[in-house]
């Protein structure tokens, strides 16, 4: 996979959310952009790769752009993001 540009691969995160992957780093680090299936919250859910021990943490999409929205992960959201957007503007 090319770790600088996102597969929108459709994962399964847990039995009642859905979620897209967003960026896998180098190091084994997935971010996802995940539903809820009951509710219809969006998040972005960040796994660190096993090695690291850590634990997998989820985010408002605000606060996971305004905490240091300059990662590669953040220019993936961006991205995806921008294709909900077609090239003109309709009046």
């Amino acid at each position: 996979m090319d770790h600088g540009s996102p597969d929108y691969r459709i994962v399964a995160v847990a039995e009642t959310c859905s979620a897209r992957e967003l960026y896998a780093s180098s190091n084994g680090d997935r971010w996802l952009l995940a539903r809820e299936l009951g509710s219809g919250r969006v998040f972005v859910r960040h796994e660190p790769n096993l090695a690291s021990g850590g634990r997998a943490a989820e985010f408002e999409i605000g606060d996971f752009l305004t905490r240091g929205g300059q990662g590669p992960e953040h220019q993936a959201l961006l991205r995806l993001i921008g294709t909900l957007v077609g090239d003109h503007v309709s009046d």
